[in-house]
């Protein structure tokens, strides 16, 4: 048996759920893997994607601006390579409290913002902002603990809604509406819920698979196995959203406690889980240059001294690859 280890961003949800339908069906096992997933409370605070660079995973589960970030680091670092999207359609949001007087973005000046301390991240928001007529570098931005990680009740949740917009910690954040809104609604809270689509922001792929260099290097069977039992875990979890459930609580998280909450969860994101072919993971290479063309036109395309990156810096085409999810993914790679 290989022996996989995949790092999950968050606790596990509905965004994961073909990983444990995968898991809990032998898809891995019958593919010859051991599949280890890892929820952040067992990394000790260390980030998915500093996890694989580091050796300790072979996956990460990541936001597609960590590609770009690993893309336009230093050279000690190794450049991590998207291999599949989790999810086809545009899912997350800037959520705040209905009740907060915050009625769209340019009302989060002077407000703060919770923040998970991505590289792009705070500037995102602020471009958000500014884009509907607010003042983004007024932003109160401030820092989860260890990404979120650090805090016991964000964990225990799997949501910061509840961590720190309930508790008035802070005024907005990023979540998934179809995660932490739905578990808000049922507890009797209503969010306003602001995607960067709507306010001029084109953005990627939310959540990808980044892998290292060398898994890709090694030829693939891998990871050949590894994505083409996961595909079958997100088809099945998008043509049934109860069983998904099931075999996402069945990994025991203490976040997954209210089974019809991920039920209604699995339910309102099953249909984001693959693109009108019903493929999964499959990513095109436009929608990654809109989105580096917009972090560098807005001026949020710099490193980490906020030295800006020129555009031509940074190939969008070497961020990702469909190929080794299958040979129907090979149209969308080329130019």
């Amino acid at each position: 048996m290989k022996r996989v280890v995949l790092a999950l961003d968050w606790t596990p949800n509905t965004n994961h759920s073909g990983f444990y339908v995968a898991q809990v069906k032998g898809l891995y096992a019958a593919a010859g893997l051991e599949v280890v997933i890892k929820s952040p409370e067992d990394a000790g605070g260390v980030t998915p994607a500093r996890q694989v660079a580091a050796g300790t995973a072979d996956l990460a589960v990541t936001p597609s601006e960590t590609a770009i970030s690993f893309a336009t680091t230093g050279p000690d670092k190794p450049r991590l390579v998207a291999v599949a999207a989790l999810l086809q359609g545009s899912a997350s949001a800037i959520a705040v409290l209905a009740n907060a007087g915050i009625e769209t973005p340019r009302d989060l000046a002077g407000k703060r913002y919770a923040s998970y301390d991505g590289r792009f991240e705070d500037r995102i928001v602020a471009r958000m902002v500014s884009n509907d007529g607010g003042d983004g570098a007024a932003v109160q931005f401030h820092s989860l603990d260890f990404h979120g990680y650090d805090d016991p009740k964000a964990m225990g949740a799997g949501s910061v809604v509840a961590s720190h917009l309930e508790q008035r910690r802070s005024d907005s954040t990023w979540i998934f509406p179809h995660w932490e809104g739905v578990l808000a609604e049922r507890a009797g809270q209503k969010l306003r819920c602001f995607a960067p689509e709507d306010y001029g922001v084109p953005y990627g792929y939310s959540p990808v698979l980044l892998a290292h260099p060398d898994l890709l290097a090694a030829g693939g069977p891998t990871l050949r196995a590894f994505l083409a039992a996961t595909a079958k875990g997100f088809q099945e979890a998008a043509s049934d959203a109860s069983a998904a459930a099931a075999a996402l609580c069945a990994c025991g998280h203490p976040s997954l406690a209210d089974a019809e909450f991920v039920r209604a969860s699995a339910a309102a994101v099953a249909p984001k889980y693959l693109s009108p072919q019903g493929k999964w993971g499959a990513m095109e290479r436009p929608r990654w240059a809109a989105f580096v063309d917009f972090l560098s036109a807005s001026g949020v395309l710099t490193d980490r001294e906020g030295k800006a990156i020129a555009r031509d810096a940074v190939d969008e085409a070497q961020l990702f690859t469909n190929e080794f999810l299958g040979s129907f993914s090979e149209a969308s790679r080329k130019d």
